[in-house]
């Protein structure tokens, strides 16, 4: 039996087909929004999108070609549309009708809709209506970024109406990004697949994230630069229980493209799964081939592996440990299914 059990473990791992990392970004996830009924006002308070269409023209043509505007709910009458995120707008429709001109009057109407000019979570909180709903964006009020005071708008744009003023700077693109001469697609079509994001990843995240921007611009990197990848293939930035809104938890973020360092072993290296892959890798990049933290791959093991009286040590202190190359003998260092010491 035990002959047996031995010839189902060599072929499953000599016989399995060899599997590589991630090289296209990650589909984006399909929505699971349900629409809410609107928290505010009456039906008689809402007038519905033609009447807002007859201002915001240029709004409503963008609006209408979103998943926003086909939003279908059986025996609703109103608090769909324009109105489904600005709240109910009869009052502010026979004001700026009644204006006739007058500035001052004009001006005091737009405070009788919501233009998403208040603060953050007054911002999201109108988004969060409906998206609470969604598994990937439910936890979004305690998240990172709304505790730092950056609501949905700021990275969203509901209506992609871009007027660049003259003179204004145009940020350069970077140089990894023409490594790969892949066709582009349109503004407007990169809007209405990514999200309805203001810019496209990692350009959008680029703008508060400089360190990791200049960390993507060491020789190793993930290719995220390049278009090979996305920051939402890792992080999710509606928020997680994990610190840096890692999307799983632990090393399983990482072994969803390096399935080949997943396991399980017979033999696991405790690291792996205790502090995870960042315990010997920085995800960002680095200046060392296979993103490792430390100059020398050795200097990584003797992190740990320092302490000649410990068990997990067997080398001397004047050994072979301090002047070679660990992984030339310990090359399975994921993990193995045959040596408990990882060797080759």
């Amino acid at each position: 039996m035990l002959i047996r059990l031995g010839l189902v473990i060599a072929v499953t791992v000599f016989c399995a087909p060899t599997v590589l990392a991630q090289k296209q970004p990650a589909s984006n996830e399909p929505p699971s929004v349900s629409w809410q009924a609107p928290p505010e006002g009456k039906a008689e308070d809402y007038v519905g999108q033609e009447t807002c269409e007859a201002c915001h023209a240029d709004e409503a043509k963008q609006f209408q070609k979103t998943i926003h505007a086909h939003i279908n709910v059986a025996g609703t009458k109103y608090g769909t549309g324009c109105e489904s995120c600005h709240g109910p707008g009869k009052a502010h429709a026979d004001n700026q009708m009644e204006a006739a001109g007058d500035a001052a009057k004009l001006e005091a109407g737009k405070k009788l809709i919501f233009s998403f000019q208040g603060s953050p979570k007054e911002n999201a909180s109108h988004c969060l209506v409906c998206h609470e709903t969604n598994r990937v964006q439910d936890s979004f009020s305690g998240s990172e970024h709304m505790l730092q005071g950056i609501a949905c708008n700021e990275c969203h744009e509901p209506h992609l109406l871009k007027h660049v003023a003259k003179g204004e700077r145009v940020e350069p693109q970077m140089a990894q990004a023409k490594f790969f001469d892949s066709p582009q697609i349109t503004e407007e079509n990169r809007w209405l697949n990514q999200s309805l994001l203001r810019k496209t990843q990692p350009d959008l995240c680029y703008q508060c994230h400089k360190v990791i921007q200049a960390q993507f611009s060491l020789p190793t990197h993930h290719r995220v630069p390049e278009g090979l990848m996305k920051c939402t293939d890792c992080h999710n930035p509606h928020g997680t229980a994990t610190r840096p809104l890692l999307k799983k938890t632990g090393f399983e973020v990482c072994v969803s493209c390096h399935i080949e360092k997943r396991g399980p072993f017979v033999f696991e290296h405790p690291v792996v799964k205790i502090e995870g892959c960042i315990a010997c890798h920085s995800p960002h990049g680095t200046i060392e081939k296979n993103m490792l933290i430390r100059r020398e791959g050795r200097f990584v093991c003797l992190q740990c592996h320092v302490d000649p009286q410990a068990a997990g040590v067997p080398h001397g202190r004047l050994g072979f440990q301090t002047r070679g190359d660990c992984v030339r003998c310990h090359a399975t260092i994921h993990g193995s299914n045959f040596n408990e010491y990882f060797l080759q």
